[in-house]
């Protein structure tokens, strides 16, 4: 991998180790410390997604118009300025200010990151996401395991800690990125400029492909809501939950090379990726639904975290080979939108669903969910397809 890359890797791992010591203590925070309701740890995580959302689709934008190293650093100076209001300030309703603010910022940042590690190692394909989804877990594993030591000695550090771990990131950016230089792309469809009818088709499909990718969101978001309440209900101990989680990290950074080799064995398109992932998925959640001790969920998150290596590279990889030149980010952008978008109305959707219902009412919805993904990943290239056969023919 050229070295550029590398310090995308770094600075994605470092970026998610700093934001992991807070978004897994923030609802135990505004509940026990700020002394609010559940619903309203509820309200407020759904604004620092929002504003998230934003700053994704907004962020993709700016790399576009003014390039990736000023994006990554105005994203990452919205999100210092307010965890350092945060480490300063952190009562009610102060604490709702600067989390929603800090959303945008680090919204702004990823899109350009996922463009710029497409452009830099066009020759790597769906090699160059995959390397960063495996620095954002990484960062996830290390950030949320020490965030846990730090609460445990000073909640108050934990704002702090984040606050030093983004000056480190502003630094590997400042001094690491501004040599990085995007060269116009050559994509799949081998095409040097989209007419507006081949464009509108290429985000059509996009569109197709990331509802589906949403739909997988909504459900992988209950692992950390309504599974991970009813766990506790079952009497599985809070270190057993995190331990859940701790192997979901280590499997996806130890299990890159056999990934890498079952794909070029099965010669794997994207498309085929992604189906086989959904399938995966759906078993984990059966196994999920009937599971009554630990061992069961270890056994669900083990085939749920295999599943999410074949999806979640892949579409970013589709993403950056559908998008037009010039418009790598924008289009970056709309992908983790949607996955934020799945993280925000899916706690939501299956807190009302067992609420209403059950469980097991809970686990046939979430599968029903998987079978619409299954569909429009299927046919999110028809059109492409179409138009490839009139190209054929006209040309």
């Amino acid at each position: 991998m050229p070295r550029a890359l590398w310090l995308l890797i770094i600075g994605m791992a470092v970026n998610v180790i700093g934001s992991s010591f807070l978004w897994p203590l923030n609802t135990i925070y505004i509940h026990d410390h700020l002394g609010k309701s559940l619903s309203v740890a509820g309200i407020v995580l759904m604004f620092n997604s929002g504003a998230n959302v934003i700053g994704n689709l907004y962020g993709g934008h700016l790399f576009d118009k003014i390039g990736g190293y000023k994006s990554i650093i105005l994203g990452i100076g919205i999100s210092l300025l307010a965890l350092v209001g945060l480490s300063l300030w952190h009562d009610w309703p102060q604490y709702v200010v600067f989390l929603t603010i800090a959303g945008f910022g680090t919204g702004i940042i990823f899109p350009s990151m996922y463009a710029m590690a497409g452009s830099v190692w066009k020759e790597g394909g769906r090699k160059s996401f995959n390397a960063l989804y495996v620095a954002q877990n990484l960062g996830v594993a290390v950030g949320a395991s020490l965030g846990g030591i730090v609460a445990d000695y000073s909640f108050q550090l934990i704002f702090l800690a984040n606050t030093i771990m983004y000056v480190f990131f502003l630094l590997i950016a400042v001094f690491g990125y501004k040599r990085i230089t995007v060269e116009p792309v050559k994509h799949d469809h081998n095409e040097k400029a989209l007419t507006p009818v081949e464009s509108k088709v290429n985000l059509q499909a996009l569109f197709i492909i990331c509802s589906g990718y949403l739909l997988c969101w909504v459900a992988y978001s209950q692992w950390t809501t309504t599974i991970a309440s009813y766990t506790q209900e079952i009497n599985i101990s809070l270190t057993q939950y995190s331990l859940l989680w701790t192997i979901n990290g280590a499997i996806i950074v130890l299990g890159q090379p056999l990934l890498i080799g079952v794909l070029k064995y099965l010669s794997a398109s994207l498309k085929l990726q992604i189906l086989i992932g959904i399938g995966i998925f759906i078993v984990s959640f059966l196994v999920a639904g009937k599971a009554t001790a630990f061992s069961g969920f270890l056994v669900a998150m083990i085939i749920l975290t295999i599943g999410e290596m074949f999806i979640w590279p892949a579409v970013p990889t589709i993403a950056f080979d559908l998008a037009p030149k010039g418009r790598e980010g924008f289009y970056q952008g709309i992908v983790n939108s949607t996955a934020t978008g799945g993280r925000m109305v899916g706690p939501l959707l299956g807190g009302i669903l067992v609420d209403l219902y059950s469980m097991s009412a809970l686990f046939l919805v979430l599968i029903s969910l998987f079978l619409i993904a299954i569909v429009t990943t299927l046919v999110y290239d028809r059109h492409l397809k179409t138009e490839k056969q009139f190209e054929a023919k006209t040309s």
